[in-house]
């Protein structure tokens, strides 16, 4: 997958992430947060699953894979904020 593809799937993740979450970091954080829970989502879905490739181009699947990555890492950082 290209690097235009990332930032495309990471915007898309990311923003969705900020509305089920109900926060939003900017047009950068949510390419940045989208991103990186499309790294975390798709290694969770290759650990959980067994499905190897879970994100693999600019397509349905790799957008909510990323997203459900996206919203954990929200979650996780809320929990490491409240203490």
């Amino acid at each position: 997958m290209g690097i235009l593809s990332w930032i495309v799937v990471g915007l898309l993740a990311g923003w969705l992430a900020g509305m089920v979450m109900g926060t939003g970091y900017g047009l950068l954080g949510d390419i940045v947060l989208g991103i990186i829970g499309g790294l975390l989502g798709g290694y969770l879905a290759g650990v959980l699953f067994g499905v190897p490739d879970a994100v693999n181009g600019f397509n349905l699947t790799s957008v909510l894979v990323a997203a459900v990555g996206a919203v954990i890492l929200i979650a996780i950082s809320r929990m490491l904020r409240r203490g």
